[in-house]
């Protein structure tokens, strides 16, 4: 049927990262004909994939836990599920280079006990903290699990001032806290919210034994959130226009709406908008909001990444993260680049067997701000030796290559007092809704807010236009 012909109610959603896409997905799932706008030249919003050289590259690390129920959603509804598997069971391994006996490799597990002993062995066994430390987060950990994150009274407490008052050490925080902390809130203890941080962990650890296990994409970002997602678009009926920025969002008559894009002014009765919460601002309408500068208000926090090429195998695991080092957590990403592989026991490290490919390692750095405009060279120099200090096999490796790809604007800011700023996915104009990891969605910026948020959205704008949803967000994975 043409579009000309075609009266069913018309959607239109501004934006086609995660939030973008699984709005269109779930309104096009429920009978609504649906155009998904994109300004870039591809889908996927920050978590995607660029060529370089021979690797396919992600702009950065991306991870999610068992307990991002709305991103496996996503993943089973693009047909992705089997490219970005979950651990069977949590295992980390984090190596401090500063332990007075040389670097130590320790491991945080679970078993399968109930919830909290399915932590307890692994606590027990943790080399990086005392018996007394160990303690004291076990009694942290029970105060944690009695926090209400939908209490706003946590918005207004840092993390930090927190786990000081419950007898966290510094040695405690750097250890375990911020090792997950800083990854899920891209934020140290004390310049993050206690309500995120009450949330991240009681959902992660304390909810169910496999909530925390990880999950990464074994392919590049680009291929879960772009190709995939544009066939399962296209499979849907969402007509998708890339490269079409919306210059405007206007209202059209009772109820309508209209949304322009260079040569074309689109008509819907709802849109989404699912763009950068600056972005959004500039879209909406006057008095479309309660606080009307409170999304120029809500600030943004960078990650860095930084990618480095061996010409030989320099790591045998597919992660690990670090303490008393700058460097935060190193995932091998040389079979998900396609860097080719030299045989079946992985890259080549030795001439004559075949061809030496060696490996890619991707640093993800959160919480950033004091390096993120640091000059490459600068950062080669600082970051090379400490590579060389966590794995002793890059002491005589070459560096193919070196380069940091940077997210100036990676998250918003989880600083306290910022949970206020974060408006939800209605505003004060019927029919327009706002979507992204920056709304209330009650999770930090993670692709798994980024998808809940499209998800609300667009239940919400079916609500309004008296059609049934598919279904609920707690029965979609």
């Amino acid at each position: 049927m043409s579009e000309q012909t075609d009266r069913r109610r018309h959607a239109v959603v501004v934006g086609g990262g995660l939030a973008g896409t699984a709005a269109a997905l779930r309104l096009a799932d429920s009978g609504l004909r649906v155009t998904l706008l994109e300004g870039r030249p591809r889908l996927g919003g920050l978590a995607f994939s660029f060529r370089r050289g021979e690797l396919t590259v992600d702009n950065g690390q991306h991870v999610y836990l068992r307990c991002c129920t709305a991103y496996r959603w996503f993943l089973d509804r693009v047909g992705g599920a089997d490219l970005a598997p979950l651990q069977d069971r949590l295992d980390v391994p984090v190596l401090d280079v500063a332990h007075p006996r040389g670097p130590r490799l320790g491991r945080l597990r679970r078993t399968a006990l109930p919830v909290p002993l399915h932590l307890a062995a692994g606590l027990a066994g943790y080399p990086h903290l005392s018996p007394a430390e160990r303690l004291s987060v076990a009694r942290a950990g029970l105060a944690l699990k009695k926090l209400d994150p939908a209490d706003p009274a946590l918005d207004t407490q840092d993390f930090g001032s927190w786990l000081a008052r419950h007898g966290q050490s510094p040695r405690t925080v750097e250890a375990l806290w911020d090792l997950v902390g800083v990854a899920t809130l891209n934020a140290p203890a004390p310049a993050a919210s206690l309500q995120l941080a009450a949330m991240v962990f009681r959902t992660g650890l304390l909810s169910e034994p496999g909530a925390a296990d990880i999950g990464w994409a074994r392919v590049p970002l680009g291929e879960l959130h772009d190709t995939l997602a544009g066939r399962a678009l296209a499979a849907a009926g969402v007509r998708v226009e890339t490269r079409a920025k919306a210059t405007a969002v206007l209202p059209n008559g009772p109820g309508g709406w209209s949304v322009d894009i260079p040569g074309e002014r689109i008509d819907a009765d709802t849109v989404v908008l699912a763009v950068p919460q600056r972005e959004a601002h500039g879209l909406l309408p006057d008095g479309a909001l309660d606080q009307p500068g409170a999304l120029l208000e809500l600030g943004t926090a960078p990650i860095l990444n930084i990618h480095v090429l061996y010409d030989r195998r320099v790591l045998r695991q597919p992660f690990f993260t670090a303490l008393g080092s700058p460097v935060q957590w190193v995932f091998d990403r040389t079979d998900a680049s396609g860097l080719s592989r030299g045989g079946p026991e992985g890259p080549s490290d030795k001439g004559g067997g075949g061809r030496r490919v060696g490996q890619y390692l991707a640093l993800s750095q959160s919480a950033a701000r004091e390096e993120i405009d640091a000059p490459v060279a600068e950062l080669r120099e600082r970051y090379l030796p400490e590579l060389q200090r966590l794995l002793p096999a890059a002491r005589g490796a070459q560096v193919r290559d070196f380069f940091v790809t940077r997210e100036r604007t990676a998250t918003f800011d989880p600083a306290p007092g910022n949970g206020r700023l974060r408006p939800g996915a209605r505003t004060r104009a019927p029919g327009l809704l706002l979507a992204g990891a920056w709304t209330a969605t009650g999770w930090p910026a993670t692709m798994e807010g980024a998808v809940r948020s499209g998800l609300t959205a667009a239940d919400a704008a079916l609500t309004a236009l008296g059609r049934p949803r598919v279904r609920p967000l707690e029965e979609a994975a």
